[in-house]
């Protein structure tokens, strides 16, 4: 009787519902995308949990938090080391980055292309060669600037093995970060109120700290957002100024468990989960900072253009303000590099060692297999991973903003997911996953992959959404009133009208994929490294000069994809005619 009713329960409901309508292809599209973000972004977080906390009898232990932070290394100094490295990174990118677009944007300074050219350089220039090049310009021993200063302020001028000086590399190294997405917030603001503040009287410097500054909060919030998470997921200035110091973050101590023998895996997953909830208090205080950005919001209905704001006397010296930061961001490490490359063993740079420069470095990098390899893989991680990411992401954007269907705020939230996850978490994580399930993956370029693709979704699909959101869907529904299917709807107008925010996400993931090194350093393998590994191990090796000069190569090969990128990215998409 029970069996019937239970059947007959499921006629008359199969009955009532209909599945063609119920199982639409965008439900079917949103299922396949839910279980693929999902896959990545949470799969690994939930490896990581369960391997931390869980012995090897399936039962809840403390004892990986415990031998990890009964040592010297307690959880005190680290979080105090991560909390310092960052606030301190932040409080110069900040301010700088941002006073270098109210320059750019609203003043009358000269050599505003000296500015675009400052922010762009050393967001090419891969962290690991940033922070080396320093190293030869502020080492206590061989750093150029303390030999130079030497006879005037004594020995030891500055020591970049210190917090101050992992503060100092990190902010100069993310101020264009900051720098850019500034320029967006003081373009996109209403400069009426400042120019009626100063018809008013108001001083320059007061318009800008009560008029300016509350206009643009959204934008500070949402810099110190990606300050931070970049900070506190930095790994090579810690590793590489930090560790000769004896300075510990979470990062450098990841690092450190898992390149012993034998790895361990359980110490640095706590020592990974202490760094994520660290990393997600930060974002959700941002968030409810981020939440009074609607009461700094201007409201008109009239287009504007700013006007440059007269800096008077002021302008020279802004100008001088700009030329210095061209000069220690761009010009210093550009010109160790170089040097450094140009030589046969380091030297401080003199007459003679300018007048007795080689190519054999150059010559030695263009004949070593494990560069060329380093090299294909690379840029086929770094492509392969952008154009999987933006494709995937311009179907997420899609249904998170042009449909209806029950569920797609999840999909954005998982989507975003990962950008709270530091990279080597992340690195962590993965080998949880891939070290237990019983997929070939590990050792191979797919884990590598599936790591870059993971990590920079979230860059996509703000880049995807926010395109997504500015064009209208008038024509995607005149095409499927005019019969077209979803994929020629899709495929013939709406990626056609997404293409020049594809197309930026596409540079800014293959710049970043082709640098990284936090993740790779954790799941690479013979035969599968990449540019930055190879420089880390060149480093660790003392080959200081053919690091150099791979690191000139790199940067110049990065500058020809970028500017081919963004030449493409204007000739593709729609056209006015």
């Amino acid at each position: 009787m029970a069996q019937a009713a239970g059947a007959g329960w499921r006629a008359t409901f199969l009955d009532r519902v209909d599945l063609r309508r119920v199982f639409t292809p965008k439900v079917a599209i949103l299922a396949v995308a839910m279980a693929l973000v999902g896959y990545l972004a949470v799969v690994p977080l939930g490896y990581l949990l369960w391997g931390t906390f869980l012995s090897e009898g399936g039962t809840l232990t403390l004892e990986h938090f415990r031998r990890a932070y009964t040592s010297q290394y307690a959880l005190t100094t680290l979080a105090w080391n991560t909390l310092l490295f960052t606030v301190g990174s932040a409080a110069i990118a900040i301010p700088l980055g941002t006073a270098l677009a109210y320059l750019n944007v609203r003043t009358n300074v000269p050599l505003k292309s000296l500015v675009f050219a400052a922010s762009l350089v050393p967001l090419i220039i891969p962290g690991i060669l940033h922070t080396i090049a320093w190293i030869f310009l502020a080492s206590p021993r061989i750093g150029m600037i303390n030999q130079a200063v030497e006879p005037l302020l004594g020995e030891e001028f500055f020591d970049i093995f210190s917090l101050a000086g992992m503060a100092l590399v990190e902010g100069l190294h993310v101020t264009p970060l900051v720098f850019l997405l500034m320029v967006a917030a003081f373009k996109s603001m209403d400069p009426s109120l400042e120019e009626s503040a100063l018809l008013s009287g108001g001083k320059r410097f007061t318009v800008f700290r009560r008029i300016t500054l509350p206009l643009v909060k959204p934008g500070i919030y949402a810099a110190t957002l990606i300050i931070v998470v970049n900070g506190m997921s930095s790994f090579e200035v810690p590793a590489l100024l930090g560790i000769p110091d004896g300075i510990w973050v979470f990062t450098s101590r990841i690092w450190r468990v898992l390149s012993g023998y034998p790895s361990d895996y359980g110490q640095a997953g706590a020592y990974a989960l202490s760094l994520l909830a660290i990393t997600t208090v930060g974002v959700f205080l941002q968030s409810r900072l981020s939440r009074r950005g609607k009461s700094f919001q201007t409201v008109t209905g009239k287009g504007f253009r700013p006007r440059p704001l007269e800096l008077g006397p002021w302008r020279w010296p802004a100008m001088g303000v700009v030329v210095l930061y061209f000069t220690v961001a761009v010009v210093l490490p550009m010109f160790v590099l170089f040097y450094i490359s140009t030589q046969k063993f380091y030297q401080p740079p003199s007459w003679e060692t300018l007048s007795n420069m080689t190519l054999d470095n150059y010559r030695y990098i263009a004949e070593h297999s494990q560069v060329k390899r380093a090299f294909r893989n690379s840029f086929m991680l770094g492509i392969g991973s952008a154009t999987g990411v933006m494709f995937m992401m311009a179907i997420i954007s899609w249904i998170v903003v042009r449909t209806k269907v029950p569920g797609r705020w999840a999909l954005d939230n998982l989507s975003f997911l990962p950008m709270v996850v530091p990279g080597l978490v992340m690195g962590v994580a993965l080998l949880f996953v891939y070290l237990r399930a019983p997929l070939p993956i590990y050792g191979t370029m797919w884990i590598l992959l599936i790591a870059y693709f993971t990590r920079y979704m979230p860059y996509g699909m703000r880049y995807a959404s926010t395109s997504m959101y500015q064009i209208g869907g008038e024509l995607e529904e005149s095409a499927l009133v005019s019969g077209a299917t979803w994929w020629q709807q899709f495929r013939r107008v709406t990626l056609p009208l997404l293409m020049p925010g594809l197309i930026a996400g596409w540079i800014y993931i293959v710049m970043v994929s082709v640098r990284e090194l936090s993740s790779s350093i954790l799941l690479y393998s013979p035969g599968n490294e990449v540019l930055s590994i190879v420089i880390w191990e060149q480093w660790e090796n003392g080959q200081s000069n053919e690091l150099a000069a791979l690191g000139m190569v790199m940067i110049a090969l990065l500058v020809v994809l970028v500017t081919v990128g963004a030449k493409l990215g204007a000739k593709v998409g729609v056209k006015s005619e």
